[in-house]
């Protein structure tokens, strides 16, 4: 049986707890996945050196997964947009059953290799793109369906399992293995597997970005504005970036189309935002690299 779908030797007796312990039970279990990521390290570092050059070459980020998995590809996908600037159509996620499994599951779709294929044979994989396979189990037939397409494309795939030995991580050019064991519910992967999973991409397309220069130091600088929060948060990181009061800062992102990298580069090198934004781009986006010109 696999270690996902195991019931847990640790809390035979859980429909019996009192709620505090309930509680601990189910939060205490979430350290197990950080400590599965933790020990994935070198894998997951692996395959960010392997996904950048694709990536600084135009690739996408292609997510393909089911059930809770697929839907975790589907949050890392469309927060990128928001956080990094990244463009919509240079991530995109494949969920079994299509977009309505996002909010209602679809019977049977996950058990479909030959739709994970030609669902991802329909977004044209490339030999830049990038493609994130996510299963659990690390059996799913669509996934696997999408990530032996992705091969025959020349993609490159890394594959996410929370199964040691999984055919997913095993059929991918990187395999991924989150070990989380047995769910305090069991076969339950939306809980501590789900995590790890959610950990694995966050760790996964951040560093891409910080690679891409969407990132300097730690600061988010290539964000994309679309609500009163993230202007005001666009002035704050001008501001903590360059010293310069918010005054300042915020008529420079005013002439900028609140871009804050432009705005940074301006402020610091004391230049027109046209000279800023010519800088950042010969330096190919960093502002480290603009300021050091």
């Amino acid at each position: 049986m696999l270690k996902t779908e195991t019931p847990s030797s640790e809390h035979t007796r859980l429909d019996e707890y009192p709620i505090p312990r309930l509680v601990a039970a189910f939060v205490d279990d979430q350290f197990n996945a950080v400590r599965a990521v933790r020990d994935a390290c070198p894998a997951i570092a692996a395959a960010i050196e392997a996904a950048v050059p694709r990536i600084e070459a135009g690739g996408r980020l292609l997510y393909v997964g089911a059930g809770t998995s697929g839907r975790l590809g589907v949050l890392d996908s469309v927060e990128l947009y928001p956080t990094f600037s990244w463009p919509h159509e240079r991530a995109v996620a494949l969920l079994a059953g299509g977009p309505s499994a996002m909010y209602m599951a679809v019977e049977g779709a996950e058990d479909d290799t030959a739709q994970g294929a030609r669902d991802l044979q329909a977004v044209q994989p490339t030999r830049n793109d990038v493609v994130l396979a996510l299963a659990a189990s690390g059996g799913t037939p669509y996934v696997l369906g999408a990530l032996r397409a992705a091969r025959e494309a020349g993609a490159l795939t890394i594959g996410i399992a929370n199964n040691v030995d999984a055919p997913v991580a095993r059929a991918a050019d990187h395999g991924i293995t989150l070990d989380t064991g047995a769910e305090v519910i069991s076969g339950s992967t939306r809980l501590k597997a789900g995590t790890s999973q959610k950990i694995a991409l966050n760790t996964i397309s951040s560093a891409i970005m910080v690679r891409l220069h969407k990132v300097y130091g730690n600061l988010m600088v290539d964000l994309k504005p679309t609500n009163a929060k993230l202007f005001a948060r666009t002035v704050r990181l001008t501001v903590h970036a360059t010293g310069a009061d918010e005054a300042a800062a915020r008529a420079a992102l005013e002439d900028c189309g609140f871009h804050v990298k432009v705005a940074i580069v301006a402020l610091l090198k004391k230049v027109p935002v046209a000279q800023a934004r010519s800088l950042l781009s010969r330096a190919r986006g960093s502002v480290r690299g603009a300021l050091n010109t």
